[in-house]
């Protein structure tokens, strides 16, 4: 290698790697060389990248941007829990109304397992592409059409998610037509009823600070708090129905779905989109691992392992208990439920320690969904200029302009079931398993996919694919049947 070619290079970590296409190989091998901690050149080798895939997705991180001194995996699995654990939670209990209480915990283990392996996919291939961004690896596998539209599912995704979370602050904070809100039961009436002032103030006074903040790992920590506070929620919903249970105040709960109507049979295909919705976190996955300290594949798979485990334990506990305290009753955001008597000692507090602690949650979430929202919007509106981190002007200008939006959208949609309802049918379930199944597919024969594996990504395909033209036509349907 000539001088000229050398002084092109700075110095790495001996844990870091750089790889270059030597002209004088074979177009499927590549050149490795490693440097010791002071720079100097310690040998270099000519890699198969078909012979030894596995050893160089699995050992060799991903370099991007030189050392990397990012967060660990606690860190990681708060973010990628807190990206997955939002408002989705809230309306489970609906959804086990719906589908009963068997078929409703088949589902949200079967969605979490499937989840899980999607996201295990997108790690390997975004590796594989030295992807850093989720557009980036379907661009690879599909080209830019296909990139473009990843992005736009994420933003409408993130977009509405977020909508949905002002939607459920003010029911909790300011009451809804048929359910007092928090400042009411404590003070009575007064400036806190008009809703769009408190949901105003709540966005400039907690939510802009923390959505201004220009790195996921600086969220770690009020991720870790909202995780807890959605903990506590389980925890306290789970204790009340098990006391109410013991004292045989709750009337048997339907086991299985309800096929005796029209209108129950379309619910049922309602609430289906609205599970797949649940687990939805891919759109985080990139940036997470980017930011995960000594990044690896298996190191980011153990993430998202543990991360799912702790996701299916809450919903199904979620789920279960919220129906099992509210049966019929059950709202489709079940937090407006805890604003009457729960029949049992210290109700009154327990209601405020509920939705208090939730909404504290969701600010908390709000500012990680927002995030992935602020970095898509980024690369699809600026793909040419520099990357946003170096654009402290632009980054709080996109984020002024995403909260104004997000802040008129939710004063205009009715409630959290309508939003869940058509994007869980659509941009959901395409970001969760329809383009990771592509990807895996396309590049198949680069990734060493098993056929196992093979078999599973085109089972997840046909099952995302039908249950979003499914979940469409239900939802265009009730509508017009105002089901």
């Amino acid at each position: 290698m000539s001088h000229r070619n050398d002084s092109n290079y700075s110095s790495l970590p001996v844990s870091s790697y750089l790889e270059l296409q030597p002209q004088n190989d074979s177009p499927k091998s590549s050149r490795r060389m490693s440097f010791d901690e002071k720079g100097g050149y310690l040998g270099s080798k000519v890699v198969d990248d078909d012979d030894d895939f596995e050893i160089d997705i699995d050992d060799y991180p991903l370099v991007v941007g030189g050392t990397n001194h990012g967060s660990g995996v606690p860190g990681a699995v708060f973010n990628l829990t807190t990206t997955i654990i939002g408002a989705g939670i809230m309306a489970l209990p609906a959804t086990m109304k719906v589908l009963g209480v068997v078929l409703g915990i088949i589902l949200i283990i079967l969605m979490g397992v499937l989840s899980e392996i999607s996201v295990e996919l997108l790690v390997r291939f975004s590796v594989l592409c030295k992807a850093s961004s989720y557009g980036e690896v379907v661009q690879h596998a599909m080209g830019r059409p296909a990139r473009i539209l990843s992005e736009i599912c994420i933003i409408v995704n993130n977009a509405g998610v977020l909508v949905v979370y002002l939607i459920i602050m003010g029911d909790v904070m300011s009451g809804s037509v048929h359910h007092l809100g928090v400042f009411d039961q404590l003070m009575g009436n007064g400036v806190w009823d008009q809703r769009k002032l408190v949901v105003l103030v709540v966005m400039v006074v907690f939510l802009a600070p923390l959505c201004s903040l220009e790195k996921i790992d600086s969220l770690s920590l009020t991720s870790a708090a909202s995780v807890a506070l959605a903990v506590l929620f389980v925890v306290v919903a789970f204790a009340v129905a098990f006391i109410k249970l013991v004292e045989g105040k709750i009337d048997a709960p339907r086991m299985v779905p309800d096929f005796s109507s029209k209108t129950a049979i379309l619910d049922l295909l309602v609430v289906i989109p609205i599970m797949t919705n649940a687990y939805v976190c891919h759109f985080n996955v990139q940036p997470i691992y980017n930011e995960l300290g000594n990044r690896s594949p298996q190191k980011m798979n153990r993430v998202g392992r543990i991360t799912t485990m702790l996701c299916i334990l809450v919903y199904a506990s979620t789920a279960t208990s919220g129906y099992l305290l509210f049966g019929r009753d059950t709202e489709s955001d079940v937090l407006t439920n805890f604003d009457k008597d729960l029949g049992i000692r210290f109700s009154s507090a327990i209601n405020y320690i509920v939705r208090v602690g939730y909404i504290l949650h969701l600010i908390l979430v709000f500012p990680v969904i927002h995030f992935s929202l602020r970095q898509t919007v980024d690369a699809l509106v600026f793909e040419r200029s520099p990357p946003l981190l170096e654009s402290r002007k632009r980054s709080l200008g996109l984020t002024l302009v995403l909260l104004v939006l997000i802040y008129i959208g939710s004063t205009m949609i009715p409630n959290i079931w309508t939003a869940f309802k058509f994007t869980g049918a659509t941009t959901a379930v395409s970001l969760g398993f329809i383009f990771p199944s592509l990807v895996a597919l396309r590049l198949s024969h680069q990734g060493d996919l098993s056929r196992g594996e093979w078999v599973l990504s085109w089972l997840m395909l046909v099952l995302a694919i039908t249950v979003s033209i499914v979940g469409v036509i239900g939802n265009v349907y009730s509508i017009q049947s105002k089901s």
